[in-house]
């Protein structure tokens, strides 16, 4: 407990007890500052401060700074946050796992007490990301597709049930359960949480960016990469700048036939253009009292696609009212109240406007229906420019064809120009594929799987099409990923689970699938028109990405869509479509169907959710949600508090991190003559750096399964092996669509190894620089590291010798990602770029340092090309903190943490 040096400590009496809380506005009383007028997400951050002080890893002066909050140290200053819990997915999870048990491991051989490695505060691991849409379109879809995922994840979840058995305060919601992010919002999350008689709101940190998710539920959460999540299980704070919050205020109503996936696709644009990179969004304002809960958490969720930390709601009725239908218990729900009402931080109609640091603001009246895409969540596109952006993209992206009218439809354009179709033969028929047709679409992602307007409003949309005869293209995969199995029960009691059906979209999993790139192969024969006749293969999904490569890779453009928008784009099998003046499709009496024949009213959805979605269902559902999968019950575990590596896995091996660590802290040693491993642009995505998806059968990793006698059919993909650095670090920049300007002319994983100007796989040349002792450098444009928190992304940078990054500007995660592997983020001066400076990625690069680095300190780098030419600049290093300074000199914030518990517990013996 702290020490309480404020006089904020007091008692709060509820009908389950008495309990400790800390008052904020002792602060006030204090006069250290207007705590009653700051944003409530600081509020947050400042009563997990007043709580945990302890005069060391969270002092007074901190408590303090919050408690001001003012405009001169927003953005500068450093804050601790210590956070309440962590949630974990099993793509990014099992990797934490994975170094917890490292840690256990190394902890013995360093001397010290192995049960020290246990999370410090509660932990869940949702195993949502390991299905796979391989069957679709038919009733034993979901059964055959769990079947195909408990192959290809033995090892994997036996490693989890050893995890699960060997932490304290871990627990693991099993396979098919639903979507972590809405599994957290459905039932994990509390709003106030309590321990040892203290209660106090329930925040936290996860090592997925949707994360922020829950910030709709007023529980403030966001994505961190898995090693500052391993951090916060360790008992760390979370070290970061004292934020800057934009209100975002909201007005009016949804015009008719908008739904919330069209407001938060214009929330993304808007908010990308205002700049929120690394700020807080808080929403506010009349609008509010328009927005359900579920399109609170859509507008949350995608925080991560407009750029912020988090898109944070604060509590009020009607988060209690969502509480309470989604089964939380009397008790919970009345110290929820309780606690926040006492605090001065439930929302109601009344409550002052808080001081923001910048404003931003919608009419949700001048929202339209949209999509987005070819490749980035923040181009939205109006639905009636759809088929002209389409075209755009065509002549300008792809090259696939020039100087068509855009007005003319896809049969006029192939009969014009053979070279824009493409024959398949389906079910005995034969089709004429132009550009454009859709290859996947997928109901699927936490995004909108939460909602039920959306979800019950594509099944009604899908009754009226089948009523009307229409029926969707053979040559799309459909797929129905829900986020939970509350959703199964009441898209059932609605009645509309037949006709989702009828149209193919049956249930293939309960998890996060197309999103992630667990989209599973597109029909074969459309497989063979995109890779014999160049044809550009689209998706549409329900989902927040649709980077390059991530969806397929046979879909080159992909397009964010809400579920009845989904749907009725599958019905037209292509996005070369307006939707305003082109039919879907015929009747069955001849007539031509539009999209506005079937959309459903909002009066229709409304009564159709007001039938289905019951308390009940949810309280059935999560009753026994730990004892449900029967399978899982059934794997057996090696037990035991060290894990027993199997030098033969290729799912989980011991990574070398900690390997010949010394208990002493090293010493800062300058880098000198690095070679540049990856010359790179713009806007380049964890996607491009991270391994995800399949596993291509030309990669290094190919030839690694191979050589460990891996089966085809058994190679899985590079998110289920997360918890093996052999096959994670050779996956590394090996994304289809990188493009190394160090290796011109071809994409992929490619780079020249400049010894000899071969061109080489990444990998293969990052062996053979370490070999000779070469440390390595990446140059990088601006946006470095933007998508999802993928630690891996820092980890197999680490991995492959890179000693520093030299970017534009980078996403937040990444660039603390990249501290937290001891990995130097540098950043170009104002008006400086690789670019600019003449740079071709020939260079090799001097970087000097002084006996230590200073936060934001510039430091002198010097590039020599090859013809003699020198050049001498400095780069800021993007150690934005005394901390991160220490979590680099240590080679990471694991060894930190390792280092100081060996010398902690060698001290107490």
């Amino acid at each position: 407990m702290s020490s309480d040096p404020f006089n904020a400590r007091s008692t709060l009496e509820t009908s389950a007890g008495t309990y400790t809380w800390y008052r904020l506005a002792a602060l006030e009383e204090a006069g250290l500052g207007k705590v009653s007028e700051l944003p409530y997400v600081v509020r947050l951050i400042l009563e997990a401060a007043l709580r945990n002080v302890d005069g060391f890893k969270i002092t007074q002066d901190h408590v303090r700074l919050l408690a001001a909050w003012t405009e001169a140290d927003q953005g500068q200053a450093e804050i601790p946050y210590q956070v309440a819990r962590v949630i974990l997915q099993d793509f990014t999870g099992v990797p934490a796992v994975v170094d917890l048990a490292a840690l256990r491991s190394a902890m013995e051989r360093m001397g010290g007490d192995p049960a020290r490695i246990n999370p410090q505060v509660p932990a869940d691991l949702v195993i949502d990301h390991s299905v796979q849409v391989d069957h679709f379109g038919s009733d034993d879809a979901l059964a055959a597709n769990a079947v195909r995922e408990f192959e290809r994840n033995a090892e994997r979840y036996e490693f989890l049930r050893w995890g699960q058995q060997a932490f304290e305060d871990f627990r693991v919601v099993p396979p098919a359960s639903g979507i972590v992010h809405q599994v957290n919002l459905e039932y994990l999350a509390d709003v106030v949480m309590t321990k040892d008689g203290v209660a106090f709101p329930d925040t936290l940190v996860g090592t997925d960016s949707h994360t922020t998710m829950i910030n709709g539920l007023g529980v403030l959460g966001w994505g961190v990469g898995g090693i500052e999540a391993e951090a916060a299980l360790l008992g760390q704070p979370i070290y970061m700048l004292l934020p800057k919050v934009v209100g975002v205020e909201l007005t009016g109503t949804l015009p008719t036939g908008c739904t919330a996936t069209d407001l938060v696709l214009t929330v993304v644009e808007l908010l990308r253009n205002h700049g929120v990179v690394g700020k807080l969004v808080e929403f506010y304002g009349p609008g509010l009292q328009n927005l359900s809960l579920p399109d609170r958490a859509t507008l949350a969720n995608m925080a991560p696609e407009y750029g912020a930390t988090t898109g944070f709601f604060p509590v009020d009725d009607e988060t209690l009212a969502y509480m309470r239908q989604t089964g939380r218990s009397d008790a919970t729900l009345e110290l929820a109240e309780a606690y926040l009402r006492a605090q001065g931080m439930f929302h109601t109609a009344d409550s002052p406007t808080p001081r923001y640091s910048e404003y931003a603001s919608l009419d949700m009246g001048t929202v339209v229906p949209s999509i987005s895409g070819p490749k980035r969540p923040q181009d939205r596109i109006d639905l009636p420019a759809a088929k002209a952006a389409f075209f755009k993209t065509c002549t300008e992206t792809y090259g696939a064809y020039s100087g068509e009218p855009v007005a003319a439809s896809p049969a006029a354009r192939a009969d014009s120009f053979p070279g824009y179709t493409a024959e398949v033969t389906l079910g005995g028929q034969s089709h004429r594929l132009t550009h454009g047709a859709i290859g996947f679409a997928a109901i699927t992602s936490c995004t909108n799987t939460s909602n039920p307007s959306v979800l019950i409003g594509a099944g009604l949309l899908a009754q009226k099409a089948r009523a009307l005869g229409l029926q969707v293209k053979p040559w799309v995969k459909t797929s129905l990923a829900p986020g939970s199995k509350a959703v199964t029960r009441y898209l059932d009691t609605a009645g509309v689970m037949p006709a989702l059906e009828a149209l193919g979209f049956h249930i293939v999993g309960y998890g996060c699938t197309t999103c992630i790139g667990n989209s599973g192969p597109a029909i074969p024969q459309v497989i063979e028109a995109v890779e014999d006749q160049g044809l550009v293969l689209t998706s549409v999904l329900s989902g927040n990405r649709n980077f390059e490569g991530r969806i397929s890779p046979h879909a080159r453009a992909n397009y964010l869509a809400s579920p009845p928008l989904v749907v009725a784009f599958a019905l037209a099998g292509t996005l070369d479509i307006d939707l305003d003046v082109e039919p879907l499709g015929t009747s069955t009496d001849g007539r031509p169907v539009y999209l506005r024949d079937i959309w459903p009213t909002a009066e229709e959805i409304r009564t159709a959710m007001t039938a289905s979605v019951k308390r009940e269902d949810f309280e059935q559902e999560y009753g026994g949600i730990y004892e449900s999968n029967a399978a899982w019950n059934d794997i057996q575990s090696s037990g035991g508090a060290i894990y027993g590596w199997n030098a033969a896995s290729t799912y989980v091996q011991e990574p070398p991190f900690f390997m010949g660590m010394d208990v002493d802290e090293p010493a800062i040693q300058p880098i000198r003559g690095a070679r540049v491993l990856a010359l790179l642009a713009d806007s380049v995505t964890t996607d491009h750096i991270s391994p995800a998806g399949a596993i291509p059968g030309d990669s290094p990793t190919a030839t690694y399964l191979r050589d460990n006698n891996v089966d085809r059919r058994d190679w899985n993909s590079y998110g289920s092996r997360r918890g093996n650095h052999e096959v994670m670090m050779r996956g590394t920049f090996g994304n289809i669509r990188l493009k190394n300007q160090l290796a011109p002319g071809t994409e992929g994983g490619w780079t020249t190894y400049l010894p000899t100007g071969e061109v080489t796989s990444i990998y293969d040349a990052s062996m053979r620089y370490q070999d000779a002792g070469t440390d390595l450098v990446v140059l990088a444009g601006s946006e470095y590291g933007t998508g999802s928190s993928r630690d891996w992304a820092a980890k197999g940078t680490f991995l492959l010798g890179v000693k520093a990054v030299i970017a534009t500007s980078y996403e937040r995660i990444h660039r603390s990602n990249l501290v937290f592997m001891g990995v130097l983020p540098l950043q170009f001066k104002e008006g400086e770029s690789a670019p600019a400076l003449g740079f071709d990625g020939l260079e090799s690069f001097d970087i000097d340092f002084g006996e230590t680095v200073e936060p934001f300190e510039e430091v002198t780098v010097t590039a020599t090309h090859p013809t003699g030419l020198v050049t001498t600049f400095g780069a800021i290093a993007r150690v934005d903190s005394p901390v991160e300074v220490r979590y680099w000199r240590n080679g990471g914030i694991l060894h930190t943490v390792l280092r100081d518990m060996v010398r902690q517990d060698l001290a107490s013996k």
